[in-house]
């Protein structure tokens, strides 16, 4: 059993940043994927990055590409999604996953919600324009 922990959501201004942690806690796989999704109101759950923690090879959205970065901590169970230069589009409640095995996703498999079994209980995200 794994248990994920979001924090660090807020409102901000068009063009500000924010940083999101991921909290893991339970039986942790030393080499899986983690991953961040959005979902807006009545808008389907979109995949946003993904990090392996084999290799620290990360995969983004073409929508945040070259704007969010995503990262870990292994000492502190943690992973992070470091959001610049936010759009109001960006604007959904923000969630952390993880498969329960240890395993690598390839590229855009990788953002479809489907394989993931563990989620946070989700942080908002509000931009304001």
């Amino acid at each position: 059993q794994v248990q994920l922990v979001e924090s660090g959501g807020g409102s901000v201004q068009a063009g500000g940043s924010l940083r999101l942690s991921c909290a893991a806690s339970g039986y942790i796989y030393s080499r899986t994927t983690w991953a961040w999704f959005r979902q807006a109101p009545g808008k389907e759950r979109e995949g946003v990055a993904s990090i392996y923690t084999g290799s620290g090879v990360t995969y983004y959205a073409d929508s945040v590409n070259g704007r969010f970065t995503i990262s870990q901590d292994n000492a502190k169970n943690t992973f992070y999604l470091q959001m610049n230069s936010l759009k109001p589009e960006d604007t959904a409640m923000y969630y952390c996953a993880a498969p329960n095995s240890g395993i690598y996703y390839f590229r855009s498999l990788s953002l479809e919600a489907s394989r993931y079994n563990y989620w946070g209980q989700g942080t908002q995200v509000t931009v304001s324009s």
